[in-house]
This record gives C-alpha cells, structure tokens and sequence, in this order.
C-alpha cells in the first residue's frame, strides 16, 4: 500500500501513518477525488535516502566546513546591489522557496533558492517612529537613509509629519543612493512598481506624503507652502543614471494619452500643472547618451555600452504582476535588472542599484498567495542575474525585506504538496482550509456562520483569494522582524537583531559613501608597544615588570 503512493513501507512515524489513513478513509468515503499530489510525484529512493542518518550527517558536515572555511572580505566595496522585497516576511521566503522547487517538479522544501546561498544573515526590526506596524515609507527611510520616522513619511525624519507641508522644512534627510552618487558613483533604481511609489521614492525624494506622487496628489495648501511633489523630485534632486519601472501617468500633463492605452482615462496623464517631466528629464541630458522609453522593443534597443542614462517606464501605474506580464511588450525583472547593472558598472568607481520587487506587497495586500509567491521567485531570479553579472570581491549585495504580512503557513501538509494546496487534515468544522492563509484581509469569507467549503475549488490559480481571519479591504502589514542577507565586502557587518536604520549605515561604511569614511581612510599601523624591560605609565605596565623581574630571580636561584 505505502509503496503504491510513493512513500517507503518503512515509515514509521505514527502522526504520518494516521495522515495516510485518513487520506485512504476519505478517499473511500469519496470526500477526495484524488491522491494528493505528493504521493504521485514524491520519489520513494529520495525518501529512503533522507532515512538513512548519514545523509543528514554528511550534509552538516560539508555545510559546517563551508562555514570553517569561509574568510572575511574586508575590501571596500567598489558597488553596492540592494535588493529590496517589499512585504517579503519570512513566511513569504520559506513559501516562495517551496513553490520555486516545485515548478521545477521537485518536492520543494529541500530547494535552494539565490538568496539562501548569502552566507550573512541577520533581523531586523521594523517599527516605525509612530507605529508598532510600519508602512513602506517609514521602512524605506530607515534602510536608505539611515534614520527611523513616522508612518506615511518619505526622506524626512520623524520630526516631520504625516501630510503636513509644513513640517517637512529644515527635516529632510538623504539616502544612501545620493550619497554614493557624490562620491562618484553611478546610481540607479529598478522597481516593479511605479517608480513614484515609497520604496525607490525614499532614495531621492523627500514629503511628508508618500501619497504626493503628481501635483494632483497634493492639496493646495501644500503646494501654496512650497512642497513639490514626488515626480518632479524624481528629475530634480538627484542626477540618477537608470530609472526602470512604471509611473508614465504623474509625469505628464492632465488628459495626455498614453502611448500604450490612448483610449483608457485612468491611463492619461495627471499632471494639473501643464508639465511633461518626460521631456523635460530629456532636455536635461542634453550631450549625454540618454533614452527613454515605454515598451520591450525600445528597451531592447538600448545599448549598455554606449548609454549615459535610461528612463524606462512601461505602465502608467505599477508594473503587471510577473504571472500577467506580457513578454512582447514588458522586460522582466530580470532583464530590467541586467541592463541597469550593464549600464551603470561602466563606471571605475562603482554604483548603488535599488532593486525592489515591490508587487509581493500588493499581491499579499490583495490576499493573492500566488502572486506574491509567483513575485517572489521572479525577485529571487533577479538576484540571481545580478551575482553573475558582478564580482563579490568587490560587490556588496544585500537582500531584505521592509516589513512583513500576516501571512501564515500553517496545517500538516504532506512534504511535497502544493504549496498552494489544502492541508490534509480538515478543522474541526470538518470542512478543508488552504496551507497559506492570512490574518486579516479580502478573503473572510464567512457566510451563516460558517466557512465556504472549497473541497471543489481549485486554490492553485493565480485569481484565488486565501482565506482571512479578520475582515478588511486589504490585508495589513505584520510588526515582526525581517530578515537581511548579505554577501561580499563587509558582508559580515549584517549580523544579529538590528534596528531597521543601521541597514543604510553597515551599507554606506563598506562602501566609504556618506559621513563614515573610516574604512577606506583606515590604515594598518605598526605597533607602538615597547616589549622591553622599562618603566611604562599604568599599573597593568608595573605588574607586568614585576612579574617579570620575579621570574627572572626565580630562574636565577634555579642556577644556583
């Protein structure tokens, strides 16, 4: 029987072998249709492998030698690659990690993913200034610019306030990306987003909005007291060299068709000030090499090697989520992430690239567990391109996350089931629920007092909304800490339970970028000790002669 699902005979686990037989009984019962993808796909020689006890013993051993092995990179890092999944909670990692596996038609839990291969790992906390919970605003400007602030606030510190112009004068505060842009780096920002959004608006904006995308966003009184808003920043604050993702719609005037979708209204442009930032980011490169453009046949058109400077905005608003992207007219992450490496490594003294993967977010906003995940292996991928396109003696990678969601991964799945699938095991309503649920969200669904029966429903496609616990619009942030990784020089400073703001200072001091120069002004000085028999100051100085002038007499007596 057991070899006849997949699984060794020898089991022995009682909690396993009372799973099987309720997956038999129902079977029987004809509740299931079906045995569980696991048992079909699930190799019984790999299982018997991990049975034996020296397969788990020698791969600790190699891992523990790797770690024995492994040497300090103390260099000064020439670039640093940022990657930033927005929402990406350790929850998400483990689950996208499972279904990374499993599109490769693997069990997947055993999968490795880019980012498990970063031999630097650390938590940190994410709170904000105001909040328990942060957003991605409060979060983007602890990690980009070194200081905590309050909820909804952009590049300016908690001295500012949520929507108060006002506030925001003589408290803006930079990020790592200017400050490695004046010390002669290229720089860039890659999102899948609209590059007005929180996170890569943290790196060169400053409001007390985050909301402020277009003049249209904004109230009048805060235009009246001299608060500009995030687009217009994007072409005036800071030179950067490649700005990649969407947000075409806050750069251009009121009613302007979009080049993509003439006839859709939500589409058009929004500016109410009469400005085309587009034209006027292109006016300011005039000499230089520098493109823009809105779709995959111009994209691909662009050369690294001959080009100074690429605005690519392929939507009006955010980038489609991975699983509905167009391949003939969008580049995927991974592309959009090689061609701004390529452009801005020309540079000898090296580059800051913000990379962010900003639609696990709002897929998990939207209580959408595939699409998070499906965003999350594309991410992963990214990271991928970016090791192989750089050299680690010289590059420091760092992988994190801002905050998290309340997105569990809960049941006794089987190992290898989807990760997408239903646990095994009903509730005490006996009636099914999906691995992957979330706290709160679009997905409660509860109807007479019960919850909806999805024997039937297939919880695998990309439109599926998990069920929530707590009724709201859109699922919410989570307060626990998140994860960070990092690999190259000074990899070894992201370590431990840190505050969220000491991620932009570990990242600025590798690289010698912003105030702390020590590293690069760091010089290795001979040692001023006199190891001799004379006085010194200090009473540490006195006994060790002591003890020294006593060993002697103790050597001398021996003599005599």
């Amino acid at each position: 029987m057991f070899y006849s699902l997949g699984i060794s005979a020898s089991i022995g686990n009682n909690f396993t072998i009372c799973l099987l037989c309720l997956v038999i009984l129902k079977l029987k019962l004809g509740i299931l249709k079906s045995v569980p993808l696991v048992f079909s796909l699930t190799s019984p020689l790999k299982l018997v492998e991990e049975e034996n006890p020296e397969f788990w013993r020698s791969q600790a051993r190699t891992t523990l030698q790797t770690a024995l092995d492994r040497k300090l990179n103390t260099n000064v890092a020439k670039n640093i690659l940022f990657f930033l999944g927005d929402g990406m909670g350790i929850t998400t990692y483990t689950a996208a990690r499972i279904l990374k596996g499993q599109l490769q038609n693997q069990t997947g839990e055993e999968t490795v993913m880019t980012m498990d291969t970063f031999t630097n790992v650390g938590l940190v906390k994410t709170y904000s200034v105001d909040f328990q919970i942060a957003d991605s605003a409060a979060t983007a400007t602890a990690y980009l610019c070194g200081v905590k602030t309050n909820l909804n606030t952009i590049g300016v510190s908690a001295a500012a306030r949520n929507g108060i112009c006002k506030s925001q004068k003589g408290n803006e505060v930079t990020s790592i990306l200017k400050w490695a842009k004046d010390a002669g780096k290229s720089v860039g920002i890659v999102t899948t987003t609209r590059v007005q959004h929180a996170t890569p608006a943290t790196s060169y904006a400053h409001s007390a909005s985050r909301k402020w995308y277009s003049d249209a966003d904004m109230p009048e009184a805060a235009k009246n007291d001299g608060c500009t808003d995030i687009a217009s920043q994007l072409i005036k604050n800071t030179d950067i060299d490649v700005i990649i993702g969407g947000g075409r719609k806050y750069m251009t005037p009121s009613g302007t068709k979009d080049p993509e979708y003439p006839k859709d209204y939500s589409s058009m442009g929004k500016r109410k000030d009469g400005r085309n930032l587009i034209n006027e980011w292109q006016s300011l490169k005039t000499g230089k090499v520098a493109h823009y453009v809105w779709n995959r046949t111009d994209f691909d058109a662009v050369d690294p090697e001959t080009t100074d400077y690429l605005l690519a905005l392929f939507e009006p608003g955010d980038l489609r989520f991975e699983a509905d992207r167009d391949p003939s007219m969008d580049p995927s992450i991974v592309e959009t992430t090689e061609k701004a490496i390529r452009i801005l490594q020309k540079n000898p003294k090296g580059f800051f690239l913000l990379v962010e993967g900003g639609r696990i977010d709002q897929a998990h906003h939207d209580g959408r567990a595939f699409m998070a995940l499906h965003e999350t292996v594309a991410f992963d991928s990214a990271i991928a391109k970016g090791l192989e396109l750089t050299k680690e003696e010289e590059t420091l990678t760092v992988v994190m996350a801002d905050h998290s969601h309340p997105f569990t991964f809960n049941g006794y799945p089987f190992r290898g089931q989807s990760i997408l699938g239903k646990s095994p095991l009903w509730a005490s309503d006996m009636l099914p629920y999906t691995t992957l649920m979330y706290g709160n969200g679009p997905g409660h669904k509860i109807t007479n007092g019960k919850r909806p029966d999805i024997r039937n429903i297939n919880t695998k496609t990309k439109d599926y909304v998990q069920l929530s616990a707590v009724p709201t619009e859109s699922a919410t942030h989570s307060g626990e800490d998140v994860a960070v990784l990092a690999r190259g020089p000074m990899a070894h400073l992201f370590h431990g339970v840190q505050e969220q703001n000491y991620v932009a200072h570990a990242m600025a001091y590798a690289a010698c970028v912003g105030a702390d120069l020590r590293h690069c002004q760091a010089e290795i000085k001979p040692s001023t000790a006199d190891h001799s028999f004379t006085f010194s100051r200090g009473a540490h100085s006195t006994a060790a002669l002591l003890s020294s002038l006593l060993s002697v007499l103790l050597v001398l007596t021996l003599l005599i």
